[in-house]
């Protein structure tokens, strides 16, 4: 798998992807998070590539305090080939790179599968309650 930043012309591969992976959600607006992250460290978005297909992606940040990674997304078809796993390396390379001390990630709560991928990583479940809050419209 070639891994390398996301590209304007990767756009709709991308969000048909995370359509396909249950990632997209009606709070969130796909489109808009991408064009958010192209302003905002866009170094940090990754896609993967089996030949010329667009099979993997992951969008990391950095703050000063912490690496996150979110959007992690395996097209069904190419999963159990270790793609996640690269990704995942990719991304906690780059925010190595950085600085980060840590890298932290939020998985929707009944996903066991996805748990159970980044214990295998060396994640560890933490105690935590996660609060959010939408700011305006956006």
């Amino acid at each position: 798998m070639n891994v390398r930043p996301f590209r304007s012309a990767d756009r709709e591969a991308v969000i048909a992807l995370w359509e396909l992976c249950g990632l997209a959600r009606a709070s969130n607006d796909p489109g808009r998070d991408i064009e958010r992250k192209q302003d905002v460290q866009p170094d940090l978005f990754l896609v993967g590539f089996d030949g010329d297909v667009l099979v993997a992606t992951v969008m990391a940040g950095y703050e000063g305090h912490r690496g996150w990674v979110n959007y992690l997304g395996v097209d069904p078809h190419h999963r159990r080939k270790g793609y996640g796993r690269v990704m995942m390396h990719a991304a906690e390379e780059a925010l190595a790179g950085l600085g980060a001390p840590k890298v932290n990630l939020q998985v929707r709560s009944g996903n066991d599968e996805a748990v159970a991928f980044y214990r295998d990583l060396g994640y560890e479940i933490e105690e935590r309650v996660s609060l959010g809050k939408r700011l305006g419209s956006a």
